[in-house]
């Protein structure tokens, strides 16, 4: 037998994956579960789980654990030492403030600032049961925020005096953004920059309020000099652990960390309806060494958006940073426009993503890159590996002729004549598909469209199981580009790119685009 591995370890919360052959976000049957102190008389605990991604709560610091599960080894662990537990009740925080009642909002974020200033390096602030309206929260180094089960930390309906987040800071580093460039931006209601050793966790829930106030009814504006707040934002920060909590409604995208590194995230629920504008679940931009792993998204934009900023308009590159070393293993996206997508803001450079054993139910995509003329960048080193898509539209789809932007459908975008190559080409070299599922499939099972200039290039296919079609499908066009011919129930369809598939006969010989120079 093999153990359980350890994913994530702070005082009071253990990650644990538990291996199982052929599982992806869920295990085949529930597992009992059985967690022993090795200090002398102290508790038992037993449980149940039915996610290969499982979290043990309300551990004791600097304690050593024996975790056992059926089928597999014991698993002896130890939790990290705190340096001191902090009540934010203890500051003057109140219970019960109406999310309209923003005094109550002011004062409760008062409490809570109060609060993480009296949390030493090491420690933890812990918010106990109760439903708490604060206005947005910065966190700092060196600590450990604790949202108990039955904690629910909501941000205020209005947005009178909420703080804005300027473009830059005082050395001119990107601080505030929208869609890969500096952009003035309301804070986040949990935010961070530039902190290092932070965590995040608990069974409890950041909620963002986004259904409250009016924040999904001016989705691509400026308001009161400020472009929409994130859920949770973290700016240039290292080693972050984010384990266990719900997040949901999300002013705009729910999770972004920018510029960060060494950040996991474990265990997550990611949470926005259908119909919310722009409330993508994960979106590391320009960050290194991540990994996202038995995180559950229904969202309603895309599940996870790998991004690198955008070059501007006028070619200003100053912010521009790559993102390297994805992982995403053992998740479940429920609902989204996508399930792992890789743009459309990537002048930076996206390299090196991998996403393996997970679950794709009801998505428009499955895996997405999208890009166009004017962005530059490339993107490489791309895997998907034994995953499963459900009701997934479109399973596999890589655009450069994105229609972004004002300019987005301007000929210089869209044209199918090759283009001069230089700075703003951008490129999409290395595509790696294995052990890939596909039920119920609308419209491709891939659809790659690159540019005659620069052609997709090492697109490589192995074990790719289309199973069934949805019989209900209406044709519509895969990708977001324009003349693409609408489709119905097809495999593989390629135009300027070098697919390489070890069942030929799933590469289509049809054209996607209609007529067009």
């Amino acid at each position: 037998m093999i153990r359980p591995s350890i994913i994530a370890l702070s005082a009071r919360t253990a990650a644990l994956c538990l291996p199982q052959a052929g599982a992806l976000y869920r295990l085949a049957e529930r597992a009992r579960w059985q967690l022993s102190s090795l200090a002398g008389g102290a508790e038992t605990r037993e449980g149940v789980t039915s996610t290969v991604v499982s979290l043990l709560y309300d551990l004791q610091p600097s304690c050593r654990y024996r975790f056992e599960v059926e089928g597999l080894q014991p698993l002896e662990f130890e939790t990290a030492a705190c340096a001191g537990l902090v009540d934010a009740t203890e500051f003057g925080l109140v219970p019960g403030v109406r999310h309209d009642d923003l005094e109550g909002a002011r004062a409760n974020a008062v409490a809570v600032a109060n609060a993480i200033d009296a949390v030493p390096v090491g420690g933890t602030l812990r918010l106990p049961t109760g439903v708490w309206t604060a206005y947005p929260v910065r966190l700092k180094s060196g600590m450990t925020l604790n949202l108990c089960r039955g904690a629910i930390l909501q941000a205020p309906s209005g947005r009178t005096d909420w703080p804005i987040l300027a473009a830059r800071d005082a050395a001119g580093r990107m601080l505030g953004s929208w869609e890969g460039l500096p952009a003035a931006c309301f804070a986040a209601p949990i935010h961070a920059v530039g902190a290092e050793n932070l965590v995040i966790e608990g069974e409890g829930t950041l909620d963002g309020s986004g259904e409250k106030g009016d924040w999904w009814a001016w989705p691509k504006e400026t308001r009161d000099g400020a472009r929409r707040p994130r859920g949770l934002h973290l700016i240039s920060c290292t080693d972050i652990k984010l384990l266990g909590f719900t997040i949901r409604n999300a002013p705009s995208w729910t999770i972004h960390p920018q510029g960060c590194n060494r950040l996991l995230a474990a265990g997550l629920t990611v949470m926005a309806p259908p119909d919310s504008p722009n409330t993508d679940g994960f979106n590391p931009e320009s960050c290194r060494e991540v990994t996202i792993t038995g995180v559950r998204f229904s969202v309603g934009d895309d599940c996870i958006a790998i991004k690198a900023g955008k070059r501007g308009a006028n070619g200003e590159d100053d912010h521009l940073e790559e993102t390297r070393g994805v992982r995403i293993t053992h998740c479940l996206m429920e609902h989204g426009h996508g399930g792992l997508v890789i743009g459309s803001e990537m002048s930076g450079g996206v390299h090196s993503v991998a996403v393996e054993d997970c679950q794709m139910v009801g998505t428009d995509r499955g895996l997405r890159l999208k890009t166009r003329r004017g962005r530059g960048g490339s993107i490489t080193d791309i895997s998907m590996r034994r995953v499963l898509m459900d009701r997934v539209e479109t399973a596999l789809s890589a655009n450069a002729h994105y229609h972004c932007d004002a300019d987005g459908h301007a000929e210089w975008v869209q044209s199918r004549q090759s283009a001069p190559i230089g700075m703003q080409t951008p490129i999409i070299d290395g595509v790696t598909v294995e052990d890939v599922e596909i039920r119920n499939l609308s419209h491709a099972g891939g659809a790659f469209l690159g540019l005659p200039e620069a052609p997709i290039r090492n697109i490589k296919i192995r074990r790719l199981n289309i199973s069934s079609y949805r019989a209900d499908a209406t044709a519509a066009p895969p990708i977001m580009a324009d003349r693409i011919r609408p489709m119905r129930h097809e495999t593989i369809v390629a135009e300027f790119a070098d697919v390489d598939c070890d069942e030929p006969a799933l590469v289509s010989s049809a054209p996607i685009s209609v007529s067009l120079k």
